[in-house]
C-alpha cells in the first residue's frame, strides 16, 4: 500500500473511532444527564469553547508540535470528556466540555492539513493535479468518518436494550407530555419522564467502558502508524513570515464587510440550530419520553444513515440541479417536519413515525452541510480562510443557543424559533443569489463589451 494511502486510512479509522464514542455520547445527553440541564449545558459549552480556541488555538499547536502530535493531544481531550461522564456533575462534566471544545479545534484544523499536505505531496510524485488527489483523500476519509454516527449509536441502543423495562412502562398510558408538549417547568405524575427511563448503572458503566476505550484506540492507532509530516517543505515561505493570530482574527471580523457573508449568517446558524434540535431535543422528548432511552441509538442510526448516503448523492446531483433548487427543496422538508412535530403527539404504537422523521431530517442536513460548505467555497473563493473561519463560527454560535436555551423553553418554543431562523435564513439566502446574478449579469455584459472592441 502507498504510504500515503496508509496515512489517510489511519486518520480516517482514527477518526472513526473517536467519533464513535463522541457522537454516541452527544446524543444521549440530553436523556441521560438530565438532571437541571446536564447533559445539553455540557455541549453548550463544547461548542463555546470550540469557538474561542478556534481563533488562536490551531495555527499555535500545529506549529509547535506538528499535525499527527496535535491530532494526538487533541484527541486525548475528548478522551476526557468520556471519563468525565462516569461520574456527572457541574464540577467533572463542564471542565472536561471545556478541555474538548479546545481540543476540537486544533484536532479538525490538523486533520485538514495533514490531508491537503499529503494529496499535494502524492500528486507532486505521480504527476498529478493537486486539488484532485486531495479531493480524492476527503472523500475517502468521510466515506469512513461518516458511519461514526451508525456505530456509536448502535452500540448504545444494544447495550440499553438488555433492559428494555429500563426504557419503557407500559402501565404509563399518558403520553400527551412528550413531544411539543414537553416543558421543562411542568412536573406531571404518573407520566412517562426521562428520569423513570434511566437504564441501570452497570449498564451506563459498560458503555461508557466501550466509548473510553474506542478513544484509547484512536489514539493508540494513530500515535502507532501515522508517519509524521514534515510542514516545512510546503510551507517555508509562509512559515518564514507567519501572520500574528490577532491578525488572523481580525480578517475572520473585517470578513463581515462583505454584505454577501452577514446576509449568510442566519442560513449558516441555521446548520447549528437544527443538528442541536435533533440530539437534545427530538431525543429526548420525543425518544426517550414515548419509547425509552434504548431507541435513542437506533433512530440516531437512521438520521446518520440517511445522512451519509444523501451527502453522496446530492454532492452528485448539484450538478444537474443546481445549489438553489437543492436549498429550497431542504427548507421545504425542514418546514413539513417540524410542523409535523409541532402537531403530532407521539406514541410508542406509531413506531415507524419515530424514524421516518430523522430520516427526512438526515436529507435535509445532507444538503445544508454539503451545499453550504460548497457556497462559501465559491463566493468566498479569494478569502477562503476567513470565509470558512466565519462558518465554523457561526454554526458553532447556532449549537451554543440551541443547547443553551434547551432547558429552559418548552419544545413548542424551540420549534417556532427554528421555523423564524429558516425562514429568516431563506429570505437572507435569496438576496445574496439576487447579488450574484446581478453580480454575474454585470462581469458578461462587460465581456461581451470587450469581445465586440476586439472584434
Amino acid at each position: 500500500m502507498d504510504r500515503h494511502l496508509k496515512n489517510i486510512l489511519v486518520v480516517s479509522f482514527g477518526f472513526l473511532l473517536l467519533f464513535t464514542a463522541f457522537g454516541g455520547l452527544q446524543s444521549l445527553q440530553s436523556s441521560l444527564n438530565a438532571d437541571e440541564g446536564l447533559g445539553v449545558a455540557s455541549l453548550s459549552i463544547i461548542y463555546g469553547a470550540l469557538i474561542i480556541s478556534s481563533m488562536f488555538v490551531p495555527p499555535i499547536l500545529i506549529k509547535k508540535i506538528g499535525c499527527k502530535w496535535t491530532i494526538v493531544a487533541s484527541m486525548c481531550c475528548y478522551i476526557t470528556y468520556s471519563l468525565g461522564n462516569f461520574y456527572p456533575s457541574w464540577y467533572t462534566l463542564i471542565p472536561t466540555s471545556v478541555i474538548l471544545g479546545f481540543g476540537g479545534a486544533p484536532l479538525w484544523a490538523a486533520k485538514c492539513t495533514y490531508l491537503t499536505l499529503s494529496g499535494n505531496r502524492y500528486a507532486e510524485k505521480v504527476g498529478k493535479v493537486g486539488k484532485d488527489i486531495v479531493n480524492q483523500y476527503f472523500g475517502l476519509f468521510f466515506l469512513i468518518f461518516q458511519s461514526s454516527g451508525v456505530w456509536g449509536n448502535l452500540i448504545s441502543s444494544l447495550i440499553f436494550g438488555q433492559t428494555p423495562d429500563a426504557g419503557s412502562n407500559p402501565s404509563l398510558s399518558n403520553y400527551t407530555h412528550c413531544g411539543a408538549n414537553d416543558c421543562p417547568y411542568i412536573e406531571v405524575n404518573n407520566v412517562n419522564s426521562t428520569s423513570s427511563k434511566q437504564p441501570t448503572k452497570s449498564l451506563i458503566y459498560t458503555l461508557l467502558g466501550i466509548y473510553t476505550g474506542s478513544g484509547v484506540l484512536a489514539v493508540v492507532l494513530v500515535s502507532v502508524f501515522l508517519d509524521n509530516i514534515n510542514l516545512k517543505n510546503e510551507e517555508e515561505v509562509e512559515n518564514s513570515k507567519e501572520e500574528p493570530v490577532w491578525l488572523k482574527i481580525l480578517e475572520t471580523l473585517r470578513h463581515l464587510k462583505d454584505k454577501r457573508q452577514c446576509l449568510l449568517i442566519p442560513l449558516t446558524m441555521w446548520s447549528g440550530f437544527e443538528q442541536g434540535f435533533l440530539a437534545g431535543d427530538y431525543t429526548k422528548s420525543y425518544v426517550t419520553c414515548s419509547l425509552g432511552i434504548h431507541f435513542v441509538g437506533y433512530v440516531m442510526i437512521c438520521f446518520a444513515a440517511t445522512n451519509a448516503v444523501c451527502s453522496l448523492l446530492f454532492g452528485k446531483l448539484s450538478q444537474y440541479t443546481g445549489r438553489i433548487f437543492l436549498f429550497l427543496f431542504a427548507a421545504a422538508i425542514n418546514f413539513a417536519v417540524i410542523i409535523a412535530f409541532l402537531l403530532w403527539e407521539p406514541h410508542p404504537k406509531q413506531l415507524a413515525m419515530f424514524f421516518i422523521f430523522p430520516a427526512l431530517w438526515g436529507m435535509a442536513d445532507a444538503i445544508w452541510q454539503t451545499q453550504t460548505n460548497s457556497l462559501y467555497g465559491l463566493l468566498f473563493d479569494d478569502h477562503k480562510e476567513a470565509g470558512f473561519a466565519n462558518y465554523r463560527l457561526w454554526e458553532s454560535m447556532g449549537f451554543v443557543i440551541a443547547y443553551g436555551y434547551s432547558t429552559f423553553l418548552c419544545v413548542s418554543v424551540k420549534l417556532y424559533i427554528l421555523l423564524a431562523v429558516l425562514v429568516l435564513g431563506m429570505v437572507l439566502y435569496a438576496c445574496v443569489e439576487y447579488i450574484e446574478n446581478k453580480k454575474m449579469s454585470r462581469q458578461m455584459a462587460k465581456q461581451g463589451s470587450n469581445d465586440s472592441l476586439k472584434k
